[in-house]
């Protein structure tokens, strides 16, 4: 009993022993931290910045993908456009796609909806709020204002590391140090979280992405293998490396087909996860508590907590975006 109370409070997130205020010597998952906190218990020395670490974020799978991208498009005009197979039609169709996934990835990057302590003074003031709304501050009118009078008695969670109350299905990320709404996952690739508000862009960029580079990959294809079929053009092409053009845009055919294969299941999980109303994060934690089932081959972790069938999913998250709080009256049922 008296280990229980020594004991810190299990959050819904998997908390990584960094987190955990009796870990006197900052011990974290990653290998290097590892390290370094096996170096302190040698000697005996506690960590100088405290318990709490997070994962640094960085700019390089971003600015690779880019980089990618738009090397890729180069070479589409440079070298493929000038042999004379492409329309110019079909050049404006690659285009058109290029720019819509920028626009959409932008969007994306606004910001994924992050938990602020407004949210904790709503709560403690959920019963004031449901006898007169005049009397609410600031901060809990804008609140009110856009649907959370109806969420503020729903079931609030207490995050650990921020130490704020936050709303159902929200979690914490390590690597921006807050705690976003419906958090899905933290992508490298843009440098950001995935959750409430961005996650309808981000599928929309996958989605224009993933198509975009199809249709780019079969138009380079089908100007350097013009006798051979699309399927199996990428694995026999006779003669072209003959010119260092045409194996460079070959080469650079097959980055692509791999990198679109890479996004196209990542699209396949989030499509499938949206129909079940399930995200990676609570997918992870269903798998860690063993209160998932798995289907498709494994595809997917379904935990039939918040799934009201295929219809109303796919209408709560389309129509979810925008919204601060997931409101008691939506399609979902908070608990």
């Amino acid at each position: 009993m008296q280990w229980e109370k020594l004991k810190p409070p299990e959050p819904d997130d998997p908390m990584c022993c960094c987190e955990c205020d009796l870990d006197q010597y900052g011990c974290c998952c990653d290998c290097e931290d590892l390290d370094e906190a096996f170096t302190r218990w040698l000697r005996d020395r506690p960590s100088k910045g405290g318990s709490c670490q997070k994962k640094k974020r960085t700019l390089f799978f971003l600015t690779l993908s880019l980089y990618s991208l738009f090397y890729m498009y180069y070479l589409f005009i440079t070298e493929i456009f000038p042999r004379g197979n492409v329309s110019q039609l079909q050049v404006c169709a690659v285009t058109t796609g290029v720019i819509l996934t920028l626009v959409s990835l932008i969007q994306t990057k606004r910001g994924p909806g992050f938990v602020t302590p407004c949210l904790h003074v709503a709560h403690s003031h959920s019963q004031e709020a449901e006898k007169d709304s005049t009397h609410l501050n600031g901060c809990i009118q804008s609140a009110a204002a856009t649907g959370i009078k109806n969420a503020l008695t729903t079931k609030l969670s207490s995050c650990p590391v921020c130490k704020i109350m936050r709303p159902p299905r929200a979690g914490h990320c390590r690597t921006c140090g807050s705690c976003v709404q419906r958090l899905d996952h933290h992508c490298v690739w843009i440098n950001s979280c995935v959750g409430q508000a961005n996650h309808r862009s981000f599928l929309l960029s996958l989605s224009v992405f993933v198509v975009t580079s199809l249709y780019g990959i079969s138009l380079v294809l089908s100007s350097l293998c013009p006798r051979q079929y699309l399927m199996t053009a990428l694995l026999y092409c006779p003669g072209v490396y003959t010119q260092s053009s045409s194996a460079l845009c070959f080469t650079c055919a097959w980055y692509s087909s791999i990198v679109t294969g890479g996004l196209f299941y990542m699209w396949l999980v989030q499509v499938v996860n949206i129909s079940l109303n399930v995200t990676e994060r609570e997918a992870q934690l269903a798998l860690r508590n063993k209160t998932g089932q798995r289907r498709l081959g494994g595809l997917v972790i379904s935990t039939g907590q918040f799934s009201r069938g295929f219809c109303q999913n796919w209408a709560e998250f389309l129509t979810m975006a925008n919204a601060p709080v997931s409101p008691r009256s939506s399609l979902t049922d908070l608990v």
